[in-house]
């Protein structure tokens, strides 16, 4: 899958150059943003026809040799193993609760006067679910009785 910025008019003539299909320039469903968005479910369809001919490395080289920008869309084992994003440090790991370790996404730049880090490990599911239902008012018992219920 792919991210593909094709709004301004000279991306799109790039773009409509890099996929081979210059007439696209001259449909008058795609003349201008407005008309592209206007047409949207149209155009996406001759879009994915298109892209589907091509692995995503390789229109991604294609679009930026063409200067159309664009990017991999990754599910989150794809997101912690590109060459990028170890560069950029935006992968960071954290411990549970359990000692194990756990993948987060960090930031996706860098600060120079204000860096910043994970500061705390996100919650476990349920972690502070007592806590919350005692703020709310609920009893000792009432809480133990929503856990024997399985409501919580």
């Amino acid at each position: 899958y792919l991210n593909i910025a094709v709004a301004g008019h000279v991306i799109w003539e790039r773009f409509c150059n890099a996929v081979g299909h210059p007439e696209w320039l001259e449909n008058p469903d795609y003349k201008g943003s407005k008309l592209r968005s206007q047409n949207r479910d149209a155009l996406n369809a001759e879009i994915d026809k298109v892209t589907a001919t091509k692995s995503t490395a390789e229109w991604v080289d294609i679009f930026n040799k063409a200067g159309v920008p664009c990017g991999p869309i990754y599910d989150i084992g794809q997101m912690f193993s590109d060459p990028q994003v170890k560069h950029l440090g935006i992968a960071k790991e954290s411990a549970r609760k359990d000692g194990s370790r756990l993948g987060l996404v960090g930031q996706p730049f860098t600060l120079s006067r204000t860096p910043s880090s994970i500061a705390v490990r996100p919650p476990e599911i349920g972690e502070h679910t007592d806590e919350i239902l005692q703020e709310f008012g609920f009893s000792a018992n009432e809480i133990a009785e929503l856990h024997k219920a399985k409501a919580v």
